[in-house]
């Protein structure tokens, strides 16, 4: 093998080894993704609250535009996470117990993060 074929070989070794490599993350998120869908579709089983029903609860605490409504494991217990737009733009997370149907509570999303960068004075 001469010095041009080994160059060739050695450059196709690595660009393949770089795909792997970068491949990789794709692979464990999907599988992340799934393991995340396996759960909630466990939670579900159990969840004695639909999802129209934390939606319902959920709109009549706070006003708005439901974006989205996920069910969490969240304090050792199946929680509706329900995300609303309000008229302020402003999005607001309410929690309904999937059990009891209550609302646990709502929290402005992003607001943590705002108070951590004020505390830290970004």
């Amino acid at each position: 093998m001469n010095t041009v074929e080994k160059k060739v070989g050695m450059a196709i070794v690595a660009f393949v080894g770089s795909v792997l490599v970068l491949s990789a993350p794709a692979w464990s998120g999907e599988k992340k993704e799934m393991d995340e869908t396996k759960k909630a579709v466990e939670m579900s089983k159990t969840a004695k609250v639909t999802v129209e029903q934390a939606i319902k609860t959920a709109t009549e605490k706070v006003a708005g535009k439901v974006i989205e409504a996920e069910l969490e494991k969240k304090h050792d217990k199946a929680v509706w996470e329900v995300e609303i737009v309000g008229a302020d733009d402003k999005v607001k997370e309410v929690h309904v117990d999937a059990d009891t149907g209550a609302v646990i509570d709502v929290e402005e999303k992003g607001a943590e993060k705002k108070s951590e960068k004020k505390r830290k004075g970004k």
